[in-house]
């Protein structure tokens, strides 16, 4: 046999001969570089091609619930079950912890102001209405009776309808009253929870490293504040979050495709193939389609979503390279660019944009929203765009000139490099009941506040957790940190370019879940690899399970100036770890 087909049959046995490494990555595997993946090695069985491209979920233990007596048959059910059982229990815990004294406090909290009253007029508008000065109309609606002074002549409003529509459903629901103006908010925040669960069990093939990352956003306070707030925030996190689960569901279906589309041998083992690899269509894309609307909501919620489409993009694009890589493709790029990329780009950008601008329909059907007919009569070079959509773009263009011109100081503004550490959280509402009043049963007064300040100990963890993605992306070459990074990058980065713009700590309630997931990967790490001896796995599991009490008692010491409830002043003090939080 020549030296080319002894080659060939090591090739067709799934075991490739390693290539002489270049000196730079030599260097590297000291530190722990993994260089790419191989279909197999000399010493162990091969990891086969359909393997690498969607790897199984791994099958649920049933000892767990034989320890408790059950039989193998209804274990293994239960087992199963608990796929969705898991998920559900920890959503109910977010939900109770969201819905307890939804009302409280009775007030327009920080924003609430604008986007309460925005939702209300947009319910009975269409568009948002004028309403009198804040110092006038916010008594007037929490007074009893209700006085709704409502205007519908159109005013100027810094962001688009559709955050302000879904707290709108909450008002139609339960009237103007807080927690009408709240209930969508505790509703997405609790929903969102539930698609982290099942997201993390997606992406790390985990249902207990998916149902810990779900808990653990359950119990970050930033996220149970802004859930129980009427902030537009917390909207865009719920629809960015979706649009990442939606990505990676496409993911696994277009490399399950793929895998199918590769020939087998027959042994029925698949093996790469450049033509298919090279050429092979993507077929129809739903998910993908369905991310586009979520991001378009998410644009159309608050600018900052048109960031993580951009993101995005880029990121289904790169997983597609590495899916023909591994499928065998002799220029993976190529092959994306010839394939891939106009598909993906029809799939995101144009529906992303369509779905932003059916969010106006409200404003394009009304003859009072404000700049509504600015266009209506006017000449010039672009006389022949009908004059509502140009009317529409000199409203946007108004808007985006508000927005980076916005350098009102603030009290509690943040520059975005203190958002990680926690350096400033946002003061939602502060009061000071006397002795004998509104629950305070001490001498002296009490204090009755809602920070919208995270878990310490969970984000504090986080910035460890951030590091040792970057370690598992540069030199690992793992996708799965790379993609919780880039969603990171996504819903933090952009707000670094505006370091003269009054910008708060709250704006880090988007990428929340992502640094839940990193945390959680994390720990998985702690815990060690599925070979790891029962020594190393009872050394991980006991700094693991340390490092999660330590969190859950941490967010059990703030839980009471994330909800407003009435405690010493002491009290209050104690809980101001940094000088900066005050």
């Amino acid at each position: 046999m020549t030296n080319s087909s002894a080659t060939r049959s090591h090739d067709l046995d799934g075991i490739r001969p390693a290539p002489e490494s270049p000196a730079w990555p030599a260097r590297l595997r000291r530190f722990g570089y993994a260089g790419p993946p191989r279909t197999g090695t000399r010493t162990g069985p091969p990891v086969g091609v359909r393997e690498r491209l969607v790897p199984p979920f791994p099958e649920p233990t049933a000892r767990p619930w034989q320890l408790l007596g059950l039989g193998p048959a209804r274990a293994r059910r239960l087992a199963r079950a608990t796929e969705w059982l898991g998920p559900l229990l920890v959503a109910v815990l977010a939900g109770v912890l969201r819905f307890w004294h939804l009302g409280r406090p009775r007030d327009l909290v920080f924003d609430e102001t604008y986007y309460a009253k925005d939702a209300w007029a947009l319910l009975h508008l269409g568009y948002e209405g004028t309403w009198p000065d804040r110092k006038i109309a916010d008594p007037q609606i929490l007074a009893h009776p209700q006085v709704i002074s409502l205007s519908d002549t159109g005013s100027f409003v810094a962001h688009p309808p559709t955050g302000k529509w879904v707290i709108a459903v909450g008002e139609w629901l339960f009237g103007l009253d807080p927690v009408g103006w709240r209930f969508m908010t505790a509703a997405l925040g609790t929903l969102s929870v539930f698609m982290l669960c099942r997201i993390g069990r997606r992406l790390f093939r985990s249902t207990f490293l998916g149902c810990l990352a779900g808990a653990l956003m359950a119990i970050d306070g930033l996220h149970l504040v802004m859930s129980r707030t009427a902030l537009l925030d917390l909207v865009v996190m719920f629809f960015v979050l979706a649009a990442f689960g939606c990505l990676l569901i496409d993911r696994d279906r277009f490399r399950a495709r793929l895998a199918a589309a590769l020939p087998a041998d027959a042994a029925g083992r698949v093996r790469p193939d450049a033509d298919t690899g090279d050429r092979a269509g993507t077929g129809r894309r739903p998910w993908r389609l369905a991310a586009g609307v979520l991001l378009g909501l998410a644009a159309s919620t608050k600018w900052n979503g048109l960031y993580v489409l951009v993101f995005f993009v880029v990121l289904t694009l790169l997983w597609d390279v590495g899916a023909r890589r591994v499928a065998g493709a002799r220029h993976p790029y190529r092959a994306v660019l010839r394939r891939d990329l106009g598909r993906s780009v029809l799939a995101l950008v144009p529906t992303a944009i369509l779905t932003y601008l059916l969010s106006w329909t409200g404003w394009f059907l009304s003859d009072d929203g404000w700049g509504r007919h600015w266009a209506d009569g006017r000449g010039g070079t672009w006389s022949w765009i009908p004059a509502p959509l140009r009317s529409f773009w000199h409203y946007e263009y108004l808007v985006y000139q508000f927005n980076v011109g916005l350098h009102t100081p603030h009290k509690y503004q943040s520059n975005p490099w203190s958002w990680l550490v926690l350096g400033r959280p946002v003061l939602f509402a502060y009061d000071s009941p006397q002795p004998g009043q509104d629950g305070c049963s001490t001498a002296t007064a009490c204090t009755r506040t809602v920070l919208a300040l995270g878990t310490p100990m969970l984000w504090w963890s986080a910035c460890f957790a951030l590091a040792y993605l970057l370690y598992r992306w540069a030199l690992r070459r793992d996708w799965r940190a790379g993609a919780i990074l880039c969603a990171v990058a996504a819903g933090y980065l952009p707000w670094f370019l505006y370091q003269d713009r009054t910008v708060f700590s709250f704006y880090a309630v988007v990428f929340v879940p992502y640094l839940c997931l990193a945390v959680a990967m994390m720990i998985g790490a702690l815990l060690g690899p599925p070979g790891a001896t029962e020594r190393r796995r009872l050394r991980g599991a006991v700094a693991a399970g340390v490092l999660v009490l330590l969190i859950a008692w941490n967010f059990v010491y703030f839980y009471p100036i994330y909800t407003g409830q009435t405690i010493p002043y002491s009290g209050w003090q104690s809980r101001m770890w940094l000088d900066t939080w005050i």
